[in-house]
């Protein structure tokens, strides 16, 4: 559906820290779409080629809600544990402007 809000991160996990990174970030991904009202799904995307490079993505009711999630202690916990884990992070609001249509 166009219009529909998404978080994205782009992370970079430090060497050997790849699978580490991947149980936290299911953990507090569970978390977030059992607990945080607006957040749908989350996916979490490994690149073939370079394993230390992850993209998350994730469509959300609306801007509050991102907000109120980024504000909450679960969530200040987390970003403190993929600082730990991750050479970087770039989080990002996207809006879904186009999509395939079925044959």
């Amino acid at each position: 559906m166009n219009g529909q809000l998404f978080t994205l991160g782009i992370w970079k996990t430090k060497q050997g820290k790849e699978a580490e990174f991947v149980d936290a970030w299911q953990a507090f991904a569970d978390w977030t779409s059992g607990n945080v009202p607006g957040a749908g799904h989350g996916s979490l995307l490994q690149h073939e080629d370079t394993p230390q490079r992850f993209v998350s993505f994730g469509p959300w009711k609306d801007h509050d809600s991102v907000a109120r999630w980024r504000s909450s202690p679960e969530f200040i916990e987390f970003a403190a544990r993929a600082r730990d884990l991750c050479e970087e992070f770039e989080p990002q609001n996207m809006i879904q402007v186009g999509q395939s249509r079925a044959a």
